[in-house]
């Protein structure tokens, strides 16, 4: 996966990445966080990459995306868990 930083600072962030699922993801976690004040991605066309733009009020941005990139991996094992457990029927 690319991403490309566009404006990086301690607590405000615009991040271009290739993928409008995970840029939705991480919006969806992001806005979760009490520490993040805004949370937010944009396309200026379909055919360009979504930008996320992320600012925070007491963490850094890239603290923020990683407690949520570290929350999403919790899910997603969790989920895998209960998918191995069920029972078919």
């Amino acid at each position: 996966m690319e991403i490309n930083y566009i404006k990086d600072e301690k607590n405000e962030a615009e991040i271009e990445l290739d993928n409008l699922t995970i840029a939705e993801l991480l919006r969806t976690y992001l806005n979760e966080d009490d520490s993040v004040s805004f949370a937010a991605w944009k396309r200026e066309h379909p055919s360009k990459n979504p930008v996320l733009k992320t600012k925070t009020k007491t963490k850094t941005v890239k603290k923020a995306i990683s407690d949520a990139v570290s929350q999403i991996e919790k899910h997603l094992d969790k989920l895998v868990a209960d998918f191995k457990n069920s029972k078919t029927e």
